[in-house]
């Protein structure tokens, strides 16, 4: 691979709730995944966030969870198809009206959290979420995590899709993520993450933590922006990813 795209949650905060540092990463990621006010986030954080994005040429996608404040969206919830597809069209809505009210669109949709996971092993809860996105929307590029029932979900509903790994999570061998209350599922060291992402985007696969190779296209990296590291490890993954010789860029749907 010569080109990949590094995207980040973010729009996190929540009022005077401060989380993480979305100024710094926006001037070192090229595509921002923004919190919809139901897992976090609130319309205010939402338009500053996507503000800063467009000074920097950043592109926006809507980033829509499971509506749990408190847990941060990252606790499973069992909800009815119907009230899901309902969620998910709320909050998309919204990402999409402020967007536009501040003239800018947004690009691409990513699933958040627990509701992102879900989708990774459920293909027709998947193809539930993108419908709903895309009934708002139906331009959507739709970002998935790759080798999951996610993309399965994206093929068969023949929609635009970017294919994402991540640079500081651990992977099962079935491409899932591994559980964050395990032991080394979540990747603090800079310079480790940007090591793994040179040789994943270089293999043109994801590498789990057992060492097995899930071969896949790789269209974008995430950077979450909730770590002490989270700056620092988009620097690196950056710079590493540069050194190598891959250009960082916005990713363009595949279908």
């Amino acid at each position: 691979m010569t080109r990949v795209d590094l995207n980040a949650d973010m729009g996190e905060s929540f009022g005077p709730w401060k989380m993480g540092d979305d100024a710094a990463l926006l001037k070192i990621v090229t595509s921002a995944n923004i919190a919809c006010g139901a897992h976090a986030g609130d319309a205010q954080v939402m338009a500053t966030t996507m503000g800063i994005a467009m000074e920097n040429g950043v592109g926006i996608g809507a980033h829509p969870g499971f509506a749990d404040l408190q847990g941060f969206g990252r606790r499973r919830m069992n909800i009815p198809r119907g009230e899901l597809q309902n969620s998910i069209r709320y909050q998309v809505a919204a990402s999409v009206g402020v967007a536009r009210a501040m003239g800018t669109k947004v690009r691409h949709l990513k699933l958040h959290g627990a509701l992102a996971n879900v989708a990774s092993e459920d293909e027709q809860l998947a193809r539930d979420c993108y419908e709903a996105a895309l009934s708002v929307d139906p331009e959507l590029i739709v970002m998935v995590l790759c080798a999951t029932a996610q993309e399965a979900a994206v093929q068969a509903l023949g929609c635009s899709y970017a294919g994402e790994i991540f640079a500081d999570r651990a992977y099962n061998d079935d491409a899932t993520l591994v559980d964050r209350s395990l032991p080394g599922a979540v990747i603090h060291d800079p310079e480790v993450a940007g090591q793994r992402m040179v040789e994943m985007v270089q293999a043109g696969a994801i590498i789990t933590a057992s060492g097995k190779q899930i071969k896949t296209d790789i269209d974008t990296i995430c950077l979450h922006g909730d770590t002490p590291t989270a700056v620092q490890i988009a620097g690196s993954v950056r710079g590493a990813l540069e050194t190598a010789g891959v250009t960082v860029t916005q990713f363009d749907g595949r279908r």
